[in-house]
């Protein structure tokens, strides 16, 4: 967790969590930046462009779902061993206010990680920090393809 010291392992596995995201088209198509990485707490972000607008001129709320799914997904795999991964099963997000623009962020936390299920929580705000959404997720924990 945050301030802890990190063993050369855990270090390394957070390293590669950094590369998945970098190397990934679907995090690049979708605009999400990784901003943070911890064990169990993970930060992504979002510039919001005109393409991730509804036609009503707001963030699409699949964005906002999505930004959520992976900012609670990696916190999980953040938290898991170097050859484990993960996979939604369900995601219930809670949308409280509109963005139009800017940047939007998102701090996943993992709640707990067993050796099958995992879950978590996040919040999603906006440039100023008003809470936009608010998620939680169960995720399937699976030893690495």
């Amino acid at each position: 967790m945050p301030g802890h010291e990190r063993s050369p392992g855990e270090q390394e596995a957070l390293n590669g969590l950094r590369r998945h995201v970098e190397e990934s088209a679907f995090h690049a198509w979708a605009g999400f930046e990784l901003v943070s990485v911890e064990v169990g707490v993970v930060e992504v972000a979002l510039d919001v462009a005109p393409h991730h607008l509804n036609p009503a001129g707001i963030l699409h709320g699949g964005m906002i779902a999505t930004l959520a799914d992976t900012a609670i997904g990696l916190a999980i795999r953040s938290a898991l061993p170097p050859d484990g991964t993960h996979r939604t099963a369900q995601l219930n997000v809670h949308f409280l206010s509109k963005v139009e623009g800017g940047r939007v962020r998102a701090l996943g936390r993992a709640v707990h990680v067993g050796g099958r299920m995992g879950y978590g929580e996040g919040d999603v705000v906006d440039e100023e920090g008003e809470l936009v959404a608010r998620a939680s997720g169960t995720f399937i924990v699976l030893p690495h393809a």
